[in-house]
């Protein structure tokens, strides 16, 4: 899969750039084994929405690295976006540097892949803004040992997912829109794949399978086993629609086709609930905006 020769060449820019980092939705999440390193192989499918946090970068000629963010509890040197750029910086022998902030509008601990697609936003805007020629499937592999998500963000296409999640296959899927619901917990991904309750034997499926049978999240058992939260918003959200949750969660969705309808079950949820809609995408927004894809 190469986004740059089906979008053509990135424009040049100057000094500044400002990118969407998207969010993500599992359609369905299988354990299919746990590798001697700790490491769950899976399969799942990657869909984007339109939901995007923004990051701003601002090109440096001396080569140091800045990161203004409004995330409390998370030091600058710890954050995936400075660790992002200091990988590329590193792979690249770029002499340059960035002042980067961070506009955050993506649930911390949502299953949305929000650090992720920040970190695969610095892989790729820096690219381009220090010119260091990389492509996409270089910039992957640099992200992949930044976590498992990361790689999708970076190619920017819809996949079915297996291994880690890093080997990825593009699909075209319908894009409908989404109603996502985001309860009032954070959940720790370690802490489910590490729960003796996880299911790690789901008999690995062909995507024409999921097509025809769906699938489903072997990690909500056990997340709702732990956040009664999670557990009461998946029951509210299943009188509208068939009510899934994305990753380890703690975001739950449902799919609509289009957005009045979405609109309308999100007016019937408590108001205490954050919610928003937002529309599917088998392209991302990132590279909507970066390539100008159509």
């Amino acid at each position: 899969m190469n986004p740059v020769s089906t979008y053509g060449s990135p424009p040049l820019f100057d000094h500044e750039l400002s990118l969407p980092a998207p969010a993500k939705l599992n359609l369905f999440l299988h354990i299919t084994g746990r590798r001697p390193d700790g490491y769950h192989t899976l399969q799942t499918l990657f869909q984007f929405i339109n939901i995007c946090d923004t990051l701003h970068f601002t090109l440096r000629n001396d080569g140091q690295l800045n990161l203004r963010s409004t995330l409390t509890g998370v030091a600058a040197e710890d954050n995936l976006i400075m660790r992002a750029a200091r990988l590329l910086q590193q792979a690249s022998s770029s002499p340059m540097g960035a002042d980067i902030r961070l506009d955050k509008r993506l649930p911390m601990g949502g299953g949305m892949g929000g650090g992720s697609s920040d970190a695969a936003t610095t892989l790729v805007g820096l690219n381009h803004l220090w010119q260091t020629g990389l492509s996409l499937e270089q910039l992957a592999v640099l992200g992949l040992s930044l976590g498992a998500d990361v790689p999708v963000f970076v190619l920017g296409q819809a996949a079915w997912a297996e291994g880690v999640g890093e080997k990825l296959t593009p699909v075209s899927l319908e894009e409908p829109w989404y109603l996502v619901v985001v309860p009032d917990c954070q959940v720790s991904t370690a802490q489910i794949f590490s729960d003796e309750r996880l299911t790690r034997d789901t008999q690995p499926i062909t995507l024409a399978a999921f097509c025809d049978r769906g699938g489903r999240n072997d990690c909500l058992s056990v997340v709702e086993a732990c956040y009664p939260e999670i557990r009461n918003t998946l029951i509210l959200l299943n009188n509208y629609c068939e009510a899934k949750m994305t990753g380890t969660g703690s975001c739950v969705f449902g799919a609509f086709p289009n957005e009045r309808e979405a609109d309308k079950v999100r007016a019937r949820l408590p108001t205490n609930l954050q919610t928003f809609v937002a529309r599917g995408c088998n392209v991302s927004p990132l590279h909507r905006m970066l390539y100008k894809a159509a």
